[in-house]
């Protein structure tokens, strides 16, 4: 299943990462797609505002990943755009993240290839007339439950 949604601004943005957080779920793992400054992390942001979580939201560029604890499971914010290596995943203690109850959303998934299971979800955004055209690819029955919810 893919869902296709234009954004023409960072509220835009911000606004569909809220309607997509109500649809996450426990054990949920979202690979995002994008060039530098597309809106990976704004769009995590969003996510996070929509599970009611209100403070400080960064990029994990510099620290690989970003816990945020919130009543129902922890989210995992994972940057991987320094990665040297995939293999260097097994190091950040990745595995920990990945088998219990809590959501993983990985940017630059493509460099934990071979490492990484496959996501329930893929978020890849383009630019597109000043705007941002996000699709969302659903591969499991938690990914399609996500994506349902994936209106602005």
């Amino acid at each position: 299943m893919t869902r296709r949604v234009e954004v023409d601004s960072e509220q835009g943005m911000l606004a569909l990462g809220r309607s997509l957080a109500p649809r996450l779920r426990a054990g949920m793992l979202l690979y995002l797609e994008g060039e530098l400054g597309a809106g990976k992390t704004t769009l995590v942001r969003g996510l996070l505002r929509g599970l009611g979580y209100d403070s400080h939201v960064k990029s994990p560029t510099y620290t690989l990943v970003e816990p945020y604890e919130l009543a129902a499971f922890v989210v995992y914010h994972l940057d991987l755009y320094r990665l040297e290596e995939a293999e260097d995943l097994e190091a950040l203690g990745v595995r920990d993240y990945l088998s219990g109850g809590d959501v993983c959303v990985v940017e630059w998934p493509e460099r934990g290839l071979g490492v990484l299971p496959e996501p329930d979800a893929n978020v890849r955004i383009e630019y597109d007339a000043g705007g941002r055209v996000v699709a969302l690819e659903c591969y499991t029955k938690l990914g399609r439950y996500l994506c349902g919810g994936c209106e602005v």
